[in-house]
């Protein structure tokens, strides 16, 4: 889920005794909870579905934000008010929040991900996906990989690998009529380079460089699988090769800072890589302590 949070507001110690900004606020918000401790007020609605309870969210640390984000819809920004009970409890989050405090929050739902109809959908057999129209096979394989991005951007590369072939198993599992052959070629080449970028996080470069001209066989001049391919072969220590790949990307993003900074490495390396190619034939060929070279008598 993507969204955005603005920091809490304190509005009220729960002892306080007089009238608070808290008590003012929450006669024209909407109680959500049952028991008016989530209190809402919306600034700007939203549209389509309501968040489902298995949709994907990002870093929900309190209990109040869970309620408050399942009444939400894509798009909506709206006002929260939530009691010690569903926010920071009797312990507060020194220094900024004390004990038994009433908060504020601001939340902008920019987007969530369904993962219920993902999963259902993938379960199903190859014949009873082909059931189904070719757009919503589109659907859930970008379903998989917007998980996969969530994962990559959490550091969890082995788990967004997973999502991205689940959306690739999905695609090559597709008959397209000709005329929309090209709706699964563009997924492709998307799932194409996210793997290629994953499996070089994942420290495995052959894959990603396998991944990396996958991708360029739907699309030969694209400078991200280029690249891709680039920093593949730079690790595999194919300096040759890198420099093709990175040269061909270069001419096509002439000015794009990390193709540039690529072939800057990669200049670095390969001089490094002579200058101890030297070294050792130096030390191969250079006269022994009794004045002989190696090979004679």
């Amino acid at each position: 889920m993507g969204g955005s949070t603005r920091n809490p507001g304190v509005l009220q110690r729960d002892d306080s005794p007089s009238q608070s900004p808290y008590q003012r606020l929450s006669q024209r918000m909407l109680d959500i909870s049952g028991d008016r401790g989530v209190l809402k007020d919306v600034i700007r609605e939203g549209a389509g579905e309501l968040v489902t309870p298995d949709a994907s969210v990002l870093d929900i640390t309190l209990w109040g934000m869970e309620l408050g984000l399942l009444s939400m819809r894509r798009g909506e920004l709206a006002r929260f008010l939530f009691k010690p009970t569903y926010a920071y409890g009797t312990l507060g989050c020194p220094p900024l929040i004390p004990p038994n405090t009433t908060v504020l929050f601001e939340i902008e739902l920019l987007d969530f991900l369904d993962s219920a109809e993902s999963d259902k959908f993938c379960a199903l057999s190859a014949e009873q996906q082909s059931q189904f129209p070719l757009q919503k096979v589109l659907k859930v394989a970008a379903t998989e990989r917007e998980f996969g991005n969530y994962l990559f951007r959490q550091n969890r590369f082995y788990d967004a690998k997973v999502r991205y072939k689940r959306a690739l198993l999905l695609l090559h599992r597709r008959t397209a009529p000709p005329e929309e052959q090209h709706l699964v070629e563009t997924a492709k080449l998307l799932v194409f380079l996210n793997l290629s970028f994953t499996y070089l996080k994942l420290e495995r470069p052959t894959m990603a460089l396998r991944y990396g001209e996958q991708a360029l066989i739907i699309d030969r001049k694209n400078a991200k699988a280029l690249f891709r391919c680039g920093q593949a072969c730079l690790l595999m220590t194919e300096y040759q090769k890198a420099r093709d790949f990175l040269v061909r990307a270069q001419r096509e993003q002439p000015y794009n800072h990390d193709i540039n900074n690529e072939l800057k490495k990669l200049a670095s390396y390969y001089r490094d890589y002579m200058d101890k190619e030297r070294e050792m034939c130096h030390r191969m060929f250079a006269p022994g302590d009794n004045g002989s070279t190696v090979g004679e008598n």
